[in-house]
């Protein structure tokens, strides 16, 4: 126990070089955040809270050091603060947990292993990113519009001409009656070409009587 009561106080030196591993760590950490994010959670000021939690961890190790009732200290300081930010994307606590465990490791000059840990973890997300992985949308585009019965003829032509498969997800009538009745429709979509969409959208818009026309890309995201 001899060990935990003795104070470790890092020179200069060691203390610099620590806290810019820290920070090169949590930029690598964010920009492959920013790289593999996928959805509408982005935020940058995730990104900048992942580099600025894995310097603060480091200085955090550095004041500890191997002392035990700095610890006990240091979380009888951090108790009294109450964090309630939620975080939308489940993934995001991964690289929270990345950044601390980066930080920790920085902080107690295990060079190596900080830097072995991002370089895999980051090598990781990236080919998890490439292959998306654990999808299980098979759509490439999710098309929703408002057509009356008279407009069905002329917007199958449309989707026959840039799809290979056009399913329909959804069918929400208006509840209108007479003429003025419409329906609201979703379809899963296949494009021939990728690069074809705005085309399609083009032609869609010219068809009378469909209305609120929606394209949503549907490769990562299921939620439409």
């Amino acid at each position: 126990m001899e060990n935990f009561n003795q104070f470790v106080i890092y020179d200069p030196v060691t203390v610099v070089l620590n806290m810019a591993l820290a920070c090169i760590l949590g930029l690598v950490i964010s920009v492959i955040y920013k790289t593999t994010h996928k959805g509408l959670s982005y935020s940058q000021s995730f990104m900048l809270t992942v580099i600025f939690v894995t310097i603060i961890v480091s200085m955090v190790m550095m004041v500890i050091g191997n002392s035990l009732a700095r610890a006990f200290a240091l979380v009888g300081a951090l108790s009294i603060i109450r964090f309630r930010t939620v975080i939308k994307d489940t993934k995001d606590t991964a690289y929270v947990f990345i950044a601390l465990a980066a930080g920790m490791a920085a902080g107690t000059s295990s060079y190596f292993l900080a830097v072995a840990g991002v370089v895999i973890v980051s090598a990781m997300a990236l080919v998890l990113h490439s292959m998306n992985f654990g999808s299980i949308v098979k759509s490439e585009l999710i098309l929703r519009f408002r057509t009356s019965p008279k407009a069905s003829d002329a917007y199958q032509q449309v989707l026959d001409k840039f799809t290979n498969q056009a399913n329909l997800l959804q069918m929400e009538p208006s509840g209108d009656t007479g003429e003025e009745r419409t329906v609201f429709m979703t379809f899963d979509v296949v494009m021939k070409k990728e690069d074809a969409v705005e085309d399609m959208v083009k032609e869609l818009d010219t068809v009378s009587g469909l209305s609120e026309l929606k394209v949503i890309a549907s490769k990562t995201d299921i939620d439409y």
